[in-house]
């Protein structure tokens, strides 16, 4: 789908003076106004960062693999963000013009659950957002076990391997990028006889050959994840070639993704 061209030089015009209105609205039907208006807002800016990244062919170029998949994730991840920190203003003035009052942050920071849940009576139901509900991490679920059990056999932290999962292939077991890499991990062929991986596309052989792969790496560079994980991308010819990080922006990304992903999930 081709993004949408936005061109806004005031995005608040067409929004229009708070009534003055009498209408009494319950707390429940605030927070349910207050989310709405917030949940436009949002899709709103993520639609003007699509608009001003498509000439660069997104946040992460055109040519990455899963770009697409990445580039709607954090795009709305960073639309959230912005939305949450200051935001346009779109959602306060939408808010006061249905309810006459101020937009309150509380109101939709604050979980709304079913019935009479959110009366004034009950003990606070305020919940932050949960990194971990994607639907990207959801689908590791169904490895859990696999990665659990590597991650003790091979003494590393278990998210560490879901991070690299899913910047390597989105948790797609039948992944297979431009460089003939295959499965969760993203293996070469050659890379997966020498891990002893006799099935790259079984789940289980490839989690359990890239952590192994992951933990030598890991070992070569004294712990430092960093240098461990840009070995595992541009391999550690170009770690040992450009004495670090290899300056390789595909590479740069990668290692960023992996600690984004690591850091919600040790949320």
């Amino acid at each position: 789908m081709k993004p949408l061209d936005l061109k806004i030089t005031n995005s608040a015009k067409q929004i229009t003076k708070p009534n003055n209105t009498n209408n009494k609205f319950s707390n429940d039907q605030k927070r349910k106004l207050a989310k709405a208006s917030k949940d436009f807002e949002t899709m709103l800016t993520s639609m003007m960062i699509k608009s001003m990244t498509k000439s660069a062919g997104g946040l992460f170029g055109s040519n990455n693999y899963g770009g697409d998949i990445f580039d709607t994730m954090f795009e709305n991840e960073i639309a959230s963000y912005m939305t949450e920190a200051k935001g346009l203003g779109i959602a306060g003035q939408i808010f006061e013009n249905l309810t006459g009052e101020k937009l309150d942050p509380k109101l939709y920071k604050t979980k709304i659950l079913p019935g009479n849940a959110n009366s004034t009576g009950n003990k606070k139901v305020e919940k932050s957002a949960n990194p971990k509900g994607s639907k990207l991490i959801d689908k590791l679920k169904k490895y859990e076990d696999i990665i659990n059990e590597a991650s003790e056999k091979y003494n590393i932290n278990a998210n560490l391997i879901k991070s690299v999962i899913l910047t390597e292939s989105g948790a797609n077991p039948k992944a297979h990028s431009k460089n003939k890499a295959k499965g969760l991990m993203q293996l070469l062929d050659s890379t997966a006889d020498s891990l002893g991986v006799k099935n790259i596309w079984d789940p289980k052989q490839n989690i359990f050959g890239g952590t192994k792969y992951l933990s030598n790496m890991l070992r070569q560079y004294d712990g430092d994840k960093d240098l461990a994980l840009a070995a595992y991308n541009a391999g550690p010819g170009n770690v040992a070639k450009y004495k670090g990080i290899p300056p390789f922006k595909e590479t740069k990304i990668y290692i960023k993704r992996v600690k984004n992903y690591l850091n919600n999930l040790e949320l």
